[in-house]
């Protein structure tokens, strides 16, 4: 069972903070996915939004590596109401009815990084946006691909969340926390290390975050990145904690996907964790729901592998 919480473990996670607990339970071959609140990132978290999105990553990663098991992955979301940490629960069952959708998909855990590198400007062609679609739609969740005005809106969002942090002394402070020399972050297996911050942007609208912040690191490259970037907006039809660990199942699924169909990702999490930008990101015409996630997809150079915790300090095991 270690083999699956290392696969989990391999989702992406806010500022690779990796906010997440496992139990397993032998008698009932069930997981529990805990929230661990010491690793929130509070100034940019508060409410524990994206926290909850880590989980679901991860949980997503398990469902994937338990059913190129063979199992049949019983997941079940925020089941003890009186229990805020205990996120989900999935239980493995016979008979062996595994999710081939969600096996298929089992190649991309280990090898899907986050790439914050430049793109080609190439369109992603329209058969592979539709199942990256159908992708996050099978989790309950909506992504759209933008395009035109609203594709300006939400890259002047970006920005402008960007602009906002580099002033937050609050959002500073999660940065420091969080990122580490190379050396660092190999040693505590956690955080953004320098190898990870990607070369800094000289010209380009590509949506990104700097994690060198108003720092220099040395020896760092420049680049010139996209000028019209794939941008999709990943959107529920609420905003509560159930369809924050809901959000985080698709993203993971579409991540996978997309890694599977030679697309690399990155994150542009600015706006959605400030509330006076993130109802702007919506499509004004169509927009419904919550906004969860800003993503960038495209043609490019596949990230840096990022530092885990090993198993044995994230896995509890029950009788």
């Amino acid at each position: 069972m270690a083999s699956l919480i290392g696969d989990a473990v391999a989702a992406p996670s806010l500022h690779n903070a990796q906010p997440w607990r496992f139990r397993y339970f032998k008698e009932s071959r069930t997981f529990h996915v805990l929230a661990d609140r010491g690793r929130a990132v509070p100034h940019v978290d508060p409410q524990g939004r994206a926290l909850h999105i880590s989980c679901g990553a991860a949980l997503l990663n398990l469902r994937a590596s338990a059913a190129r098991a063979g199992w049949d992955a019983k997941a079940m979301l925020l089941p003890a109401p009186a229990d805020a940490d205990l996120l989900a629960t999935v239980q493995l069952l016979f008979p062996l009815q595994a999710d081939e959708g969600l096996a298929r998909l089992y190649p991309a855990i280990n090898s899907r990084h986050t790439s914050r590198f430049p793109f080609e400007e190439t369109d992603i062609p329209p058969a592979v946006q539709s199942a990256l679609q159908e992708a996050a739609a099978s989790e309950g969740a909506r992504l759209q691909f933008l395009s035109s005005a609203h594709l300006d809106t939400v890259l002047e969002l970006v920005e402008e969340g960007e602009s906002l942090d580099l002033w937050d002394s609050g959002v500073q402070e999660d940065l420091a926390r969080w990122t580490r020399t190379d050396a660092q972050a190999e040693a505590t297996g956690e955080g953004i290390p320098q190898y990870a911050f990607g070369p800094r942007k000289r010209s380009g609208r590509a949506a990104l975050r700097d994690f060198a912040g108003h720092g220099t690191v040395a020896d760092r490259d420049t680049a010139d990145f996209e000028t019209s970037p794939n941008l999709a907006l990943l959107s529920t039809a609420e905003d509560r904690p159930t369809e924050w660990v809901r959000a985080g199942q698709a993203l993971e699924r579409v991540l996978l996907l997309a890694t599977l169909e030679g697309l690399s990702s990155s994150f542009a999490t600015q706006p959605v964790e400030r509330s006076e930008l993130r109802w702007a990101l919506r499509d004004p015409v169509h927009g419904v729901g919550a906004v969860q996630m800003v993503l960038r997809l495209g043609y490019g150079p596949p990230g840096h592998a990022t530092p885990r915790r090993p198993v044995w300090e994230v896995l509890d095991i029950g009788v």
